[in-house]
């Protein structure tokens, strides 16, 4: 009797685990497979290279219901920012291992690149011709559900290739940053998204998408270790982060509704009760940044700011041609204050990049010493300190060697055509978007010319011809 309720009690166990690892696969949740790697040290982020694999396609299969799709429908019709969720049901497959996760959340994201995912406004789902659209989603496994993860991760943003008609932009520039040792860039990787509404017959496939990991609480948990520690004060700086205008009405907490959104310039990410005390911490910083100078200047910056890690991710930005970042745009990006009041600058959001450019003439011919305008000091202030102008040009000549699996032309172009080939056999989908794979920077940028694996006006070729040494 005693052997038969061990063996009812281990099989409940087994299967309120809803996740099936064969014998022959370690648990995602207590290691990460091994595979080779270039990464620069064996950091392994929490757990969640197991979910961002770029030698893998995972699927991701959606089940909602027809009431809650709808919710989402009429959720973009009131205000197309909102950040309303709706419950779902996913399952994600990597090869043998399988995790079935119910009530999740689920929203819609994005900038330029939101929109409505299905029909026109005011219209309902249709299950007999639906006119679905590609979208950027967010999808978050703990919303309804305490405790809930996909392996170690709690939420993942679901992105479309907007701009990207070779699939590849954000995916190499995150890849490259962690080549080059910028752990502090998001994880990102490959996905096949399906949703299905779940009184359809039919679900409908929306293609590869990019998974790419939210920078959030968990983002610094997974960094435990790297940072000093995980509990200081997160930001993300939306247009107008100059680090020059020190007025705290530009600094608060965002709150998107269905009927109002509130998206201040400086969006404070961690404990809504020590807003205040990050107001204070961030306007004495950029007084501090903005008003030293000299030896003093250098000494407080060698104390607050890891500026090696800080010209080492601007390397690989301004290489890449983010043109859409802080030194030229004041935009797209996250930063973060450990306990100590030590800065970190976090990248963000690097599709429009590879040629791809607006708001400079050239992003593969710019000086990379001027990549943008001198009112945005967070950079420009610290590269024309000598030495650090040496370190940044050592890092930016380093990126172009040939001797390293960095932006060189050759070396780039194999891991481009090795991701292409990953994908190229799923891209077509029930959207009719996006469905070939195409040398080109987006149309409304003002660099067509640019190609990625065509030596002829090869950004790669340009790009490093322009780096001085």
């Amino acid at each position: 009797m005693k052997n038969i309720l061990l063996l009812i009690i281990t099989t409940l166990i087994l299967f309120s685990c809803k996740i099936t690892s064969p014998t022959d696969e370690k648990d995602p949740n207590d290691s990460i497979p091994k595979k080779d790697t270039v990464v620069v040290d064996t950091f392994r982020y929490g757990g969640i290279k197991y979910i961002y694999d770029i030698d893998s396609v995972p699927e991701i299969n959606l089940t909602i219901k027809t009431t809650e799709w709808n919710k989402f429908l009429s959720y973009f019709d009131q205000n197309p920012n909102n950040e309303e969720q709706i419950s779902a049901d996913i399952i994600f497959t990597k090869g043998k291992t399988k995790y079935d996760l119910k009530n999740i959340g689920f929203r819609l994201r994005g900038n330029t690149s939101r929109r409505r995912a299905e029909g026109e406004k005011g219209e309902s789902h249709n299950p007999i011709n639906p006119d679905w659209h590609h979208a950027s989603f967010n999808v978050k496994f703990n919303k309804y559900i305490k405790g809930q993860k996909l392996a170690k991760a709690e939420k993942i943003i679901l992105k479309w290739f907007k701009d990207d008609a070779m699939y590849v932009r954000e995916i190499y520039c995150y890849d490259l940053f962690e080549r080059f040792g910028v752990w502090t860039a998001p994880q990102s990787s490959y996905c096949r998204l399906t949703i299905k509404i779940a009184e359809d017959e039919k679900p409908a496939y929306f293609g590869v998408y990019q998974m790419i990991e939210p920078i959030e609480e968990d983002y610094l948990k997974n960094r435990a270790g790297k940072f000093a520690d995980t509990n200081g004060n997160l930001w993300k700086a939306n247009w107008g982060a100059d680090f020059v205008n020190t007025d705290r009405s530009r600094m608060g907490l965002e709150n998107i509704t269905l009927t109002s959104t509130y998206e201040p310039v400086y969006d404070y990410k961690s404990n809504a009760s020590n807003l205040e005390a990050a107001k204070t911490q961030l306007v004495s910083f950029m007084n501090d940044f903005n008003s030293k100078t000299g030896d003093d200047f250098k000494s407080w910056l060698t104390t607050r700011v890891d500026v090696e890690l800080l010209l080492k991710t601007y390397a690989v930005n301004v290489i890449c041609g983010m043109w859409d970042d802080y030194w030229n745009n004041q935009n797209n990006f996250y930063f973060y204050f450990d306990t100590a009041g030590k800065f970190y600058f976090i990248p963000f959001d690097y599709d429009n990049t590879l040629g791809t450019s607006l708001l400079m003439t050239n992003s593969g011919t710019r000086d990379v010493m001027n990549w943008g305008t001198n009112k945005r000091p967070l950079i420009k202030k610290i590269i024309d300190i000598p030495e650090y102008a040496v370190l940044y040009k050592k890092y930016l000549n380093e990126l172009i060697d040939p001797k390293f699996d960095y932006f060189h032309y050759d070396k780039s172009s194999l891991r481009i055509r090795k991701w292409q080939n990953l994908v190229k056999d799923y891209i077509s989908n029930d959207t009719g978007e996006d469905m070939t794979l195409i040398d080109q920077p987006a149309s409304w940028g003002n660099c067509g010319f640019y190609r990625l694996l065509d030596t002829n006006n090869n950004y790669f070729k340009i790009r490093a011809s322009n780096i001085p040494q």
